[in-house]
């Protein structure tokens, strides 16, 4: 059995035919934050009734007034800065945050291993709340939802060129990230930051949809997104002699 395996891995990479990958394969840490999403969502949701919701925002979501110096600093002050990305306001907010999460973080998640991805939402999340609170100190409203973090893992896809390498069967971005300037000068990079920057300043300034009253904060996507496009370098392993480099296989958004 394993001088069969030895020589399979004495052919050449390029003769290999890639694993195919499952339809559903999203790795274990991705499957974990969904689950915490949506039973959070739903305890909030079918359990808690009104005034228990209430105190779950103000102790869970992030709230920029809070640190005004009108109020005492409790736990919540310094906890809810994380908490505040497993909340959501109505079931379409979960949905599509989660759908996005699957399809971003999965190849993010393989590429960088569990304890990394993990570092990675934890870093994204804190840019996306910095950047909102430095643009709206005094506001009350709470500010909820895994945009942020999941905007920094599509920061962090650009910076890949969307690369992806499927040889074993799970997809995971492939390569280094690439300069910040080649990804300037990336036709398909360039077309998915100019989509992905207009859908975020109409949502934000005219809202989701008709009927949906949720506030969209764009700054904190806009935080989350630099932070993961200009952070990924310090999560990546360094690069293996069999890393391949070549062109991007996905011309533009994902």
């Amino acid at each position: 059995m394993s001088e069969s395996i030895e020589r399979r891995d004495e052919q050449p990479a390029e003769t290999r035919r890639p694993r195919p990958e499952p339809v559903f394969n999203l790795p274990p840490v991705v499957v974990a934050l969904i689950g915490i999403c949506v039973a959070v969502h739903l305890v909030s949701t079918l359990v808690l009734d009104h005034d228990q919701f209430v105190d779950l925002l103000l102790y869970a979501a992030f709230i920029p007034i809070r640190y005004s110096g009108q109020f005492d600093l409790d736990v919540a002050a310094f906890t809810s800065p994380f908490t505040y990305a497993f909340l959501h306001g109505s079931f379409a907010h979960l949905g599509i945050n989660m759908i996005w999460l699957a399809a971003f973080g999965s190849p993010l998640a393989n590429r960088l291993g569990s304890l990394r991805f993990l570092a990675f939402w934890v870093l994204t999340s804190l840019a996306a709340v910095a950047l909102h609170y430095v643009l709206h100190m005094l506001d009350q409203a709470p500010l909820i939802g895994a945009s942020g973090a999941i905007s920094g893992m599509m920061g962090a896809a650009a910076r890949f060129g969307f690369r992806i390498d499927r040889s074993l069967g799970r997809g995971a971005f492939r390569g280094q990230p690439l300069p910040v300037l080649e990804c300037l000068r990336s036709r398909g990079v360039v077309t998915f930051l100019a989509i992905w920057m207009i859908v975020n300043l109409v949502t934000g300034l005219i809202g989701f949809a008709p009927g949906f009253d949720d506030r969209i904060a764009w700054e904190a996507h806009i935080g989350g997104f630099l932070a993961g496009f200009l952070g990924i370098d310090w999560f990546t392993r360094e690069r293996r002699p069999d890393d391949p480099l070549d062109e991007p296989d996905i011309p533009g958004p994902i």
